[in-house]
């Protein structure tokens, strides 16, 4: 491993905790060549020996932007949606009736298509949430991503990929050749730039937090920091979604399977406790 390998590594375990195979050097020279290109380097190889001094916090941003993934889909892994609707939705409905109150989270949600599929999904269910006060919070380490997200335009192939076609035609707007959100779809979800690693109690408490595709990529230590974090945030009888290939088990007693899911889990509600 050379040391330019291994200060990758540590830049991006430090910065985002995100976990990187030494053997897939290659991708890694490919997906941040541009950059380097972009600042005058010969190599890639320049281009870490600059990150390393830390001089330029933007410098850093764009390399972590160039480092990690965002490929996401409307609807996507589509039973998720539907345990959501069918399941979660009606609970959170029953066991919040005295507030009227719902805060949902999508976690790394990259270019906004898993929060604004769970927006027309609450549209859907309007009729049932008829003076309910629901917020959903939508983040992302890439401020790139949040910014297309804002924006909720998307292309031909992006809204074929898993949008259904009712959807598409009660939700969308034809722009040129893509397609824009409705206003009233967009107003729904509010975007922020977040790290994962960084202290997210400030971000509050949630019924629901979706984290799919998100802990894979991190390692282990951060994994672990990263799944304690997110279940003090989750409310009791609040509900963690993670990846179709990921699994709650790590998220402590307090958290169990849902139906047999081992990505999803529902944290134990508070039992009142007699005098």
């Amino acid at each position: 491993m050379t040391p330019y390998v291994r200060a990758l590594q540590r830049f991006l375990a430090e910065q985002a905790g995100l976990a990187f195979d030494a053997n897939k050097f290659y991708l890694a020279e490919s997906q941040l060549a541009p950059l380097a290109r972009e600042r005058g380097h010969i190599s890639v190889d320049a281009l870490i020996a600059e990150l390393q001094m830390g001089h330029d916090s933007s410098l850093s941003q764009q390399a972590l932007e160039a480092m990690t993934t965002h490929e996401t889909f409307f609807f996507r892994d589509r039973v998720v949606f539907d345990q959501f609707r069918n399941t979660m939705l009606p609970e959170l409905l029953g066991s919040r009736a005295e507030a009227r109150r719902l805060r949902i989270w999508s976690a790394a949600c990259s270019t906004g298509q898993e929060p604004y599929s769970l927006a027309m999904v609450l549209d859907d269910e309007s009729r049932k949430l008829q003076g309910w006060n629901i917020e959903i919070l939508a983040s992302d380490l890439s401020n790139q991503a949040i910014n297309v997200a804002k924006a909720g335009i998307y292309t031909q192939f992006e809204v074929q990929r898993g949008l259904p076609i009712a959807y598409l035609l009660r939700y969308f707007q034809r722009a040129e050749q893509s397609w824009s959100l409705t206003e009233h779809i967009k107003a729904r979800v509010n975007f922020r730039a977040v790290n994962l690693i960084h202290d997210i109690s400030r971000l509050g408490n949630f019924d629901v937090i979706f984290a799919r595709n998100v802990l894979m990529y991190l390692d282990a230590p951060s994994r672990l920091q990263v799944m304690k974090a997110m279940v003090k945030a989750l409310a009791p009888g609040g509900y963690l979604v993670l990846g179709a290939t990921e699994s709650i088990s790590g998220a402590g007693r307090d958290v169990h399977p849902l139906a047999f899911q081992a990505s999803i889990g529902v944290k134990s509600p508070l039992i009142s406790r007699q005098p």
